[in-house]
C-alpha cells in the first residue's frame, strides 16, 4: 500500500510542481523548491516540529518558547506547507528557530532531509499525517510525537474508507497526545494503539494575555458589547441588534472589530450609510482620554492585536464567524476575561464550546434572536456576570496542554 501510495502521491507532484513553484511570490520559489526538495539546513539532533498553516503554527508558539528556554542547546527546525504560515512562523518563532517547507513525501527526499537535519524527535501539530515520513522516522527509531492532536467527524469517515492502511500508518507512531476524549475516541476506532494514545488539551488554552486594557479603553463608560473577528454580513447583524437595544438601554456601546484588515474601509462606509456616528480606533491617537474624549457610542476596532486585550471591557462579547461564516473565531480571549460569550451556531473549529454551552459559560443564539439574548443579559447582570465566571473557570481548567506536551517530549528525548 505504501508503494502504491507512494506512486500515486509523485504523479500529482508532478502534475503539480510548475503551477505550484508560480503560484508563490518570486521571493520564495527558490526556497520552496530547495527546500521542497530536501535542501534543508544543516543541524545534529534537532528538534523538528511541522505545523502546516497559520493556524497550527500559533498553537506552536508556545511549545517553541518553552522548549527553546528548557533546551537551548537544542537545534529547533519549524517546517510548514503554506506560504501564510511561513510568514506567522517568520514573525513570531523564538530567535534561532529555522523555518522551512516540508519536503515531498517522497523516499529519496526525505533520506537527504534526515541526513541534513538529523532530527532526534519528529513533533507533529494537530494530526498531520505523512505516511512516508512516518515510516522513515520509524525505520531510523526517530520518535514521533503527535501533539495538540484532533480528528473531525468528516476526517474519521474519509481515514475509515481505507482504515487498513492508516492502522499501519499510526503504528509508527510514539505517542498521540489528542485535545479531547473525542478526538482521541476517533483515533483508537480507526486503528490506534491505545495505549499510544491520551488526552492532553488544547494549546489554544495556553494563549500569552497581557491582562493589560489599552489605555485608551478608560474612555468608555459602558455597558459595552465587544463583536470580534465579524466577517462579510456579520457586521449588519449585530449593529441591527445593537440599534434594537440602544432605546432600552441608552448608554450602550458597541466596538465593532472586523476579522481581516482590508475590511476596515468597507465597514466604515456600512456604517455611514447606515447613519451611524462611529470612530475610529485609528482616530483616537490625537485625542485626549482624559473623562470621555469621544461622544460616539460605536467604535471601529481598525487596529491590529488589541482585541484580545479590548475583551477586557466587555459586558457581552459577540464571536464572529460563528453567525454568517463557517468554523468560528476564538472565543478563549474573553473566556480569559471572564466574559458572557455569545455564539452563533457555526463554531466547528472549536468542538470544547459544547461543554462550555453544557456549563452556561457561553450561549449558542440563531442570528434573529441575537438582539434579544443581548437584552437579556444586560437586563439582568447577574446572569451574565455567573456565565463569565464560569467562562474564566473552564478556560483555567483547560489549560496547562503546553506543559503536558513538554512532559511527554522529556520522556523520548534522550533515547536516541
Amino acid at each position: 500500500m505504501f508503494l502504491i501510495y507512494s506512486i500515486i502521491y509523485t504523479i500529482v507532484i508532478f502534475v503539480l510542481f510548475i503551477p505550484q513553484y508560480l503560484k508563490r511570490p518570486k521571493e520564495l520559489r527558490w526556497k520552496w523548491v530547495r527546500e521542497k526538495l530536501g535542501s534543508l539546513p544543516e543541524m545534529d539532533g534537532s528538534f523538528w516540529v511541522h505545523a502546516v498553516s497559520v493556524g497550527e503554527v500559533n498553537a506552536a508558539i508556545q511549545l517553541l518558547r518553552r522548549l527553546r528556554r528548557q533546551y537551548p542547546d537544542m537545534p529547533i527546525v519549524l517546517s510548514t506547507i503554506t506560504d501564510t504560515g511561513q510568514k506567522v512562523a517568520s514573525d513570531k518563532v523564538p530567535e534561532g528557530v529555522r523555518v522551512v517547507y516540508l519536503p515531498f513525501d517522497i523516499s529519496w527526499i526525505l533520506e537527504r532531509s534526515f541526513r541534513r537535519v538529523k532530527p532526534r524527535m519528529l513533533i507533529v501539530l494537530e494530526t498531520e499525517l505523512w505516511p512516508n515520513i512516518f515510516r522513515l522516522s520509524h525505520k531510523k527509531n526517530i520518535p514521533v510525537i503527535i501533539l495538540n492532536g484532533r480528528i473531525s467527524e468528516k476526517s474519521s469517515r474519509g481515514y475509515k474508507k481505507i482504515s487498513f492502511f492508516m492502522k499501519k500508518v499510526f503504528s509508527y507512531v510514539t505517542v498521540f497526545s489528542m485535545q479531547s476524549r473525542l478526538d482521541a475516541e476517533r483515533l483508537k476506532v480507526l486503528g490506534a494503539d491505545e495505549e499510544k494514545v491520551r488526552v492532553s488539551g488544547n494549546f489554544k488554552f495556553d494563549m500569552e494575555m497581557s491582562g493589560e486594557m489599552p489605555a485608551w479603553t478608560a474612555a468608555i463608560a459602558g455597558p459595552v458589547i465587544v463583536a470580534g473577528s465579524t466577517h462579510r454580513g456579520e457586521e449588519e447583524l449585530v449593529l441591527s441588534a445593537y440599534l434594537e437595544n440602544i432605546g432600552k438601554f441608552p448608554e450602550l456601546e458597541l466596538i465593532l472589530a472586523p476579522r481581516h484588515p482590508e475590511r476596515f474601509r468597507e465597514v466604515a462606509d456600512l456604517l455611514r450609510e447606515k447613519k451611524i456616528p462611529f470612530v475610529r480606533r485609528s482616530e483616537l491617537g490625537a485625542r485626549s482620554i482624559e473623562g470621555k474624549p469621544f461622544s460616539e457610542k460605536v467604535l471601529l476596532l481598525d487596529s491590529v492585536g488589541e482585541l484580545s486585550s479590548v475583551y477586557g471591557m466587555a459586558d457581552i462579547a459577540v464571536i464572529g464567524k460563528s453567525f454568517l461564516g463557517i468554523g468560528g473565531q476564538n472565543p478563549l480571549e474573553p473566556a480569559f476575561w471572564g466574559k458572557p460569550i455569545l455564539c452563533g451556531q457555526h463554531m466547528e473549529n472549536f468542538p470544547f464550546m459544547q461543554e462550555f454551552y453544557d456549563e452556561g459559560a457561553a450561549f449558542e443564539v440563531e442570528p434573529p434572536l441575537l438582539a434579544k439574548k443581548i437584552s437579556e443579559l444586560l437586563a439582568d447582570p447577574d446572569i451574565a456576570k455567573k456565565a463569565g465566571e464560569k467562562a474564566k473557570k473552564l478556560y483555567a481548567s483547560n489549560s496547562g496542554a503546553v506543559v503536558k506536551a513538554l512532559t511527554i517530549i522529556g520522556q523520548y528525548v534522550h533515547l536516541n
